[in-house]
């Protein structure tokens, strides 16, 4: 592992009242996309820095991040092995931004599909109290540019099937542009997770609203990538289908039990009565 800076200089970077804020960026051949990305989240919140996750990249990301790292103290890689996923990426990230004392750990696509322009949007939530916040595409005001309509539909629908199995309120579970409280990090058992793609989000964000913390959604405009292609599959496709509806089944479950509790306790109350 290396980074683009020592620990002393990565305490440099403040955010209005929220701490020290890192972006993570996972990579895997986005060599076209990186720079692009890096200039635009560096003008869009000059002070917060951000951390280049990459998987080994056969193109060479991770040697050109480590180019950008060297010119810019704001920016630092974490090199892992191979291709291990984007959940495996986000929980290292997360893991050396802890380690290295960050306040707010953000979670941001490296092809731009994630506007760094809409960053003080999530961050503003965050400052107001917020424990995450989501960047959501299907809330008002958000929207999805240069998408085909089959992936729309396919992205729709599986936020409506998420919604309705886990029984939450949140238009775009499945997003993953999205701001954490550390303390936030800290409540979620992350040593459990193995999910991963859209399944990683949608397990994030269930466990946050199970343990009663605040988690609202901001409106974003979701771009297709123009460089580089989409790390999409149907294997992401059918895990997330999967692990959703065992969870579903296990909160409704768990919902059953504690009806069926009260009822038992409903009724000895009454027999007493009666007694």
């Amino acid at each position: 592992m290396s980074t683009g800076g020592t620990e002393g200089e990565a305490g440099a970077g403040q955010v209005a009242s929220i701490g020290r804020v890192l972006v993570i960026v996972p990579t895997y051949n986005e060599r076209e996309n990186l720079p692009r990305i890096l200039g635009r989240v560096r003008t869009a919140v000059p002070d917060v820095h951000v951390l280049v996750a990459d998987d080994n990249s056969p193109d060479g990301t991770g040697d050109l991040a480590d180019e950008l790292a060297a010119a810019d103290d704001h920016v630092h890689v974490l090199h892992r092995p191979g291709k291990q996923g984007l959940g495996a990426a986000y929980l290292h990230g997360f893991a050396w931004g802890m380690e290295h004392g960050y306040d707010v750990l953000v979670e941001m696509d490296a092809d731009g599909s994630h506007p760094p322009e809409q960053l003080p949007d999530l961050l503003d939530r965050i400052e107001a109290g917020a424990d995450l916040v989501l960047g959501s595409r299907y809330v008002p005001g958000g929207s999805v540019v240069n998408w085909p309509r089959s992936r729309e539909v396919l992205s729709r629908g599986g936020n409506l099937y998420s919604r309705l199995a886990l029984g939450v309120q949140l238009r775009d579970i499945t997003g993953g542009y999205r701001a954490f409280r550390r303390t936030t990090l800290e409540k979620l058992d992350l040593h459990d997770i193995s999910s991963q793609g859209y399944c990683f989000q949608v397990d994030l964000a269930q466990r946050a609203i199970r343990r009663g913390l605040r988690v609202e959604e901001v409106p974003i405009t979701f771009v297709e990538r123009e460089f580089g292609t989409s790390k999409m599959s149907r294997a992401i496709v059918a895990e997330a289908l999967w692990q959703v509806t065992t969870w579903g089944a296990r909160h409704r479950a768990h919902q059953l039990r504690g009806l069926l509790r009260r009822d038992s306790r409903r009724t000895h109350v009454s027999r007493s009565d009666v007694g």
